[in-house]
């Protein structure tokens, strides 16, 4: 089975993968992030936002909140759930807006979906056209020479009288500009277990590339993959949270 189709037949199970995500310290981290250094306007677009908790939480914030995804079972039910919202059906790589923004967020290392480094460099190009002066990009980012294969994360859910095992990890060969994430899904109902084992293709970059392909459009600031605190990036990190403000 492909990634996409994965991804659009598992689209119901998706809040399922994500349930022990803390989207509400994601959105105050960066809420206080654009406080500090953004141009205080309330204009806001999420990328690759799925099923919307990030839109929700800014709706709160006041924000005027729209989300963009390439899968529209899951813009589907990020309308339903938000419908004051205005929401995407586009590829991130090369979008466009109407109106300019002031802030754009891309969680949930999502920025890695750009298929290889020719459409990264779109992505933050679009970002940067549509955002206003002072306006910020934040998203999160992995380093893939300090990926460790061997590293996974895994947890257990309960829908509908069925037992579901998630388990991803990242993977990297050593060499390129291709990463992987590796997903592992086991769905148990009443005692048969189905399995699904998928490959996401994901552009690889370190730190020192993606600063590269920034500073041409924004101020970069890194800082520690923590969403409790404000710390700036120590150089042994291979995770960080990326604050660029448009130049």
């Amino acid at each position: 089975m492909s990634s996409n189709a994965l991804y659009t037949d598992l689209s119901g199970y998706y809040d399922l993968m994500c349930a022990d995500i803390d989207y509400q310290s994601q959105s105050n981290f960066v809420r206080r992030i654009h406080q500090i250094f953004g141009n205080q306007g309330r204009d806001y677009l999420d990328l690759a936002c799925g099923t919307g908790p990030h839109v929700h939480h800014f709706i709160n914030y006041g924000y005027q909140a729209s989300g963009l995804d390439i899968n529209q079972p899951m813009l589907d039910i990020a309308k339903q759930r938000n419908p004051d919202a205005n929401f995407i059906l586009h590829d991130m790589s090369n979008f466009k807006v109407e109106e300019s923004l002031d802030l754009i967020t891309c969680f949930l290392y999502s920025i890695h979906y750009n298929a290889n480094i020719e459409k990264l460099s779109e992505c933050i190009a679009s970002a940067h056209a549509a955002l206003k002066p002072e306006g910020v990009l934040c998203f999160n980012s992995v380093a893939k020479n300090k990926i460790d294969n061997r590293s996974f994360v895994k947890h257990a859910a309960e829908h509908e009288g069925s037992q579901f095992s998630f388990q991803s990890g990242w993977n990297y060969c050593g060499e390129g500009e291709q990463q992987h994430l590796l997903l592992k899904i086991e769905k148990t109902t009443d005692g048969v277990t189905e399995i699904w084992d998928d490959k996401h293709p994901m552009v690889a970059v370190d730190f020192n590339q993606l600063t590269a392909l920034l500073e041409p459009y924004f101020d970069v600031h890194m800082f520690e993959h923590d969403y409790e605190k404000i710390t700036p990036l120590e150089a042994s990190s291979g995770n960080a949270i990326v604050v660029c403000v448009k130049k």
